[in-house]
């Protein structure tokens, strides 16, 4: 079997998907994008097919290490990106080939199902209470919500009475039981997370999510001494050499990889076994399309740490399409009493409707994240 040729397709709301045609007909689906930044990865992507065309895609810890060493600079959003989602269909060719999932070529499962938490609220968090209880109201036990707007490095206290109101109203909607994760986004600046983590203290939190950027070790480390609630982290690190750092830190409770940012099946694995070896729990990040959520289940079936996994069905940014509009049996994601049943088919263990992707790949999209600025004219954390 060879790999013959590899297409990209932009499609809405903010997605590029991936298809990789064999000789023998058989073909696998990756989902390689930074939200943003779509084109970019999709020229990534057509570089790396010099390493993967013609060759077996089989072989995919050896296609794996030849694009990613092959390069002298290694790494980075971009790059890592457009290995994942190659990397993500490599597996989807192995698994059909086969005739079993992904998840049975790397070691069987450990779980059928597993749970998951939806968005509620926007980039700035707004009548989340409401949509906490409706959210709750079609089954699932966990939230998640954006805690703050822009924030400066030192700010006003009506700043942090917003975030406390805000996540008070959803805890008093939901009650005790329902998990809730904040997310700090990057937003908030040492000072500040301080503050905030001690008045959030009161709502028994699931989890905060980047109370500072990822790579303020120091300042996470810091977060951890002002809060009983787990720090969560990892959506904006790549590689497992940038986890290493982290995880021996201790600076962190759960990790977040992204599967179509952190080098897809391959080395998400590995980053969620090192993990695991610290003691640290694994939520998959995933707030993008269904060859995303697909490959993220297939990791979560076999990773002992695995506890919780986010999906994007109703988030925010799917204004044009959403989540189960490109699968052709959309009941693949089975969800019930906030669990999801992780795919059992061959490969990723979804059927990609390409007649569709090809239809809305027509149209494209051109998403690029909001700009924002503070009062004084300054660029502000989005």
């Amino acid at each position: 079997m060879k790999v013959t040729k590899l297409t990209t397709y932009q499609v809405p709301p903010r997605w590029l998907f991936l298809k990789i045609e064999t000789d023998d007909g058989v073909t696998g689906w990756g989902e390689p994008v930074v939200e943003g930044r779509a084109a970019t990865v999709a020229a990534a992507v057509e570089e790396l097919s010099d390493y993967v065309v013609g060759k077996d895609p089989r072989h995919i810890e050896d296609l794996w290490s030849t694009m990613y060493r092959s390069g002298f600079y290694r790494g980075g959003p971009i790059l890592m990106s457009a290995l994942a989602g190659i990397d993500q269909a490599l597996w989807d060719i192995k698994g059909k080939s086969f005739g079993v999932p992904v998840s049975e070529l790397l070691g069987g499962s450990v779980r059928d199902t597993i749970r998951v938490y939806s968005w509620i609220g926007g980039d700035r968090p707004a009548d989340t209470a409401a949509a906490a209880r409706d959210t709750v109201d079609r089954g699932f036990t966990a939230v998640k919500m954006n805690g703050t707007s822009e924030l400066q490095y030192v700010d006003s206290w009506d700043k942090v009475q917003d975030c406390i109101d805000s996540v008070g109203a959803v805890r008093d909607a939901v009650g005790p039981n329902v998990g809730i994760g904040v997310d700090f986004h990057g937003r908030v600046h040492k000072p500040m997370a301080k503050v905030l983590l001690r008045e959030l203290e009161q709502f028994k939190l699931m989890f905060i999510e980047e109370p500072v950027l990822s790579e303020e070790t120091d300042g996470l480390l810091d977060a951890m001494r002002h809060t009983s609630t787990p720090i969560a982290l990892g959506e904006r690190l790549y590689s497992r050499w940038d986890f290493k750092k982290i995880l021996a830190s201790g600076a962190v409770d759960i990790i977040q990889p992204d599967p179509s940012h952190s080098g897809g099946i391959t080395e998400t694995r590995k980053i969620a076994a090192m993990a695991e070896a610290y003691g640290v729990g694994l939520a998959l990040h995933c707030p993008l399309g269904p060859i995303a959520l697909a490959t993220c289940l297939q990791l979560d079936a076999g990773c002992h740490n695995a506890f919780i996994q986010e999906q994007s069905l109703g988030i925010h940014y799917n204004t044009t399409n959403d989540l189960l509009d490109y699968v052709r049996d959309p009941s693949v994601f089975a969800y019930d009493d906030g669990y999801v049943t992780i795919p059992t088919g061959p490969g990723l263990g979804i059927d990609v409707n390409e007649d569709y992707v090809l239809e809305r790949a027509g149209v494209g999209h051109r998403w690029r994240n909001p700009v924002w600025r503070h009062a004084d004219g300054s660029i502000a954390e989005w």
